[in-house]
């Protein structure tokens, strides 16, 4: 039986989200001044979620939870992912500005369903 770490911020998977929502603020300083209540509120609170939903998933001590908990931090990810090309597409920054944003929302996107998918497997314990 393979065990899953005993604290959330041993998980990868949380460190790079931590890394991306440090990206995200970064990405908000860039935003014209009107969007500081709209899109710039918004990716804010989308990054903090996704490391914030795996620590508290992580915590719940049950894989069900955990497993849900990973599946509302995956959707945070598409959200900011979505609001970092709306910020290109709307002529906000450039793309090379989210670049790493986008970059590490990928790589978390992945890891979050791998963890998802070993969670799920019988050889699980946490």
């Amino acid at each position: 039986m393979r065990k899953v770490k005993n604290n959330y911020k041993e998980l990868i998977v949380w460190q790079k989200s931590v890394e991306l929502a440090k990206e995200a603020y970064r990405i908000t300083r860039l935003l014209p001044r009107e969007e500081c209540y709209v899109l710039s509120e918004q990716m804010r609170r989308a990054a903090v979620s996704i490391p914030s939903n795996i620590a508290e998933g992580q915590s719940r001590n049950t894989k069900k939870d955990f497993i849900n908990f990973l599946s509302i931090a995956k959707g945070s990810n598409a959200e900011l992912e979505t609001q970092c090309i709306l910020c290109v597409e709307l002529g906000f920054v450039q793309q090379a500005e989210i670049s790493k944003a986008l970059l590490l929302s990928h790589e978390i996107g992945r890891m979050l369903t791998a963890l998802k998918k070993a969670l799920s497997s019988s050889d699980q314990i946490l």
